[in-house]
């Protein structure tokens, strides 16, 4: 399965006329998923999913099942949109509460064994160097967690020219 996490408006993701093919979940904003309390409830209380009852529940399964998972998000301050970013904060349940040392950091455990490939793009008009150089490191450090297949970040100039990255 495809997951494509966005946080276009619905005119900006049909203007990037993507054809979509079956196997492809879209994530977007609909301005009703609800913020992660940081109850942990993901973890002790409903393992692999958050206690929120909302169509965001359910994204740690979504990852657990996927082999490509790209992200559009705007580039704020060198970091993903607060969309993607509560998306990422209620993905948490895709892990487990215990700690793996990979390359000398500390990273969650997985509760699933699937891989994936990280896609992530950003777009903003007004990306400073040193922003794309933090977004560059985060998508790194999130890769790792993932135990990710690969992974690669691009940066457009605005929404329209996301296209030639989707292809």
């Amino acid at each position: 399965m495809r997951l494509l996490v966005h946080d276009l408006t619905p005119q900006e993701f049909e203007a990037l006329g993507l054809e979509l093919s079956p196997e492809t979940t879209v994530i977007s904003d609909d301005g009703t998923i609800k913020p992660c309390i940081g109850c942990f409830g993901c973890w002790v209380k409903t393992p692999g999913v958050c206690v929120l009852n909302d169509k965001y529940q359910n994204m740690g399964q979504l990852l657990s099942k996927c082999s490509e998972y790209i992200i559009i998000s705007k580039c704020c301050y060198g970091s993903y949109s607060p969309f993607v970013k509560n998306i990422f904060d209620r993905s948490i349940s895709y892990f487990l509460p215990y700690f793996n040392n990979i390359d000398g950091e500390t990273h969650h455990k997985k509760r699933y064994d699937n891989r994936f490939s990280l896609s992530v793009l950003f777009y903003g008009n007004d990306v400073t160097e040193a922003e794309k150089e933090t977004a560059k490191d985060l998508v790194a450090a999130n890769s790792t967690n993932y135990s990710r297949i690969k992974y690669n970040v691009s940066f457009y100039d605005n929404t329209l020219s996301l296209k030639e990255g989707l292809q």
